[in-house]
């Protein structure tokens, strides 16, 4: 059995907004490291990181071209009503085609 067969994936667990915050809160306001925070409370670095620049980006604060949650869902909503418009279009196309073979 390989090292990766041995380690299993950490079941994908959601979280409390407020919990989160005061996560964040630790790291960026009483100074402790993202590793001895996510240590403590029993999360992943990697998300802990996501929810501290998330935080910071949110506050203005962030990476330049960094999107703030405001910006996240707005996309989100914007992507899906391309896809629903692109589906859309794609059937009055066929329909238009359709129509037009009937009409000769």
């Amino acid at each position: 059995m390989s090292e990766s067969e041995k380690k299993q994936r950490r079941q994908r667990r959601s979280f409390r907004p407020e919990f989160k915050a005061g996560a964040v809160k630790l790291v960026l306001e009483e100074g402790k490291s993202v590793a001895a925070v996510a240590q403590d409370l029993d999360l992943t670095e990697t998300a802990l990181r996501k929810w501290v620049e998330q935080s910071k980006a949110d506050k203005g604060q962030g990476k330049p071209g960094a999107l703030t949650s405001e910006e996240r869902v707005e996309l989100s909503g914007l992507r899906k009503r391309v896809r629903q418009l692109e589906m859309e279009r794609d059937l009055l196309k066929n329909a238009a085609a359709f129509f037009a073979k009937e009409m000769k």
